[in-house]
């Protein structure tokens, strides 16, 4: 697949399933996340991997963490928490260092996370998996990012479900290029 077909056809799919990305194509699709456009090299990324049990300790983290913030969490919710990161047979969790730079701003760091973060998501797709990313209320709560080993200058910027999809990709209609992209002549 070339890139523009990459671009023009990934879609975030939500149901994922086994296999999941073995260790060269996870490898390729890094080596692509590595080369996102990055003011003054600084490199304000990085990544960890969970898969198997991994996936399930998480899941009662984000228990943990949600009944600190509500004692009155209930079974039901609880168990909901439990389950979300099995929704998927891999996930990688995107992590923005943030470093000082004078001629970088902070917004910089971010941007080149998310672009590295849409490298990634794209070679999986090219490969033939598919991705969703997610983030929500537990991808900011300190008690999930100190569990998750994040130091104090870092921030969690998602979480990359990955996994081969389990159902047909939803069709994305084009939009209109021009109502996006226009000439500025002053």
């Amino acid at each position: 697949m070339d890139a523009i077909e990459a671009i023009l056809t990934r879609t975030s799919q939500g149901k994922l399933a086994e296999p999941a990305p073995d260790q060269d194509a996870l490898q390729r699709a890094f080596a692509c996340a590595l080369r996102a456009p990055d003011h003054r090299v600084l490199r304000p990324w990085r990544y960890l991997v969970l898969r198997g049990a991994a996936l399930a300790k998480l899941g009662e983290v984000f228990v943990a963490a949600s009944r600190a913030s509500n004692p009155a969490l209930d079974e039901q919710e609880a168990e909901r928490l439990r389950r979300m990161p099995l929704r998927a047979p891999l996930i990688v969790v995107a992590i923005t260092v943030h470093k000082y730079d004078p001629k970088v701003p902070n917004e910089e760091l971010l941007l080149s996370t998310g672009a590295a973060v849409q490298n990634l998501m794209l070679a999986l797709h090219a490969q033939g998996y598919a991705s969703m990313w997610r983030t929500g209320p537990l991808a900011h709560d300190e008690q999930v990012k100190d569990a998750l080993g994040l130091a104090d200058n870092e921030t969690l910027s998602g979480f990359i479900y990955v996994g081969t999809p389990s159902t047909e990709p939803r069709k994305v209609s084009p939009l209109p290029v021009h109502d996006y992209a226009k000439d500025w002549e002053g």
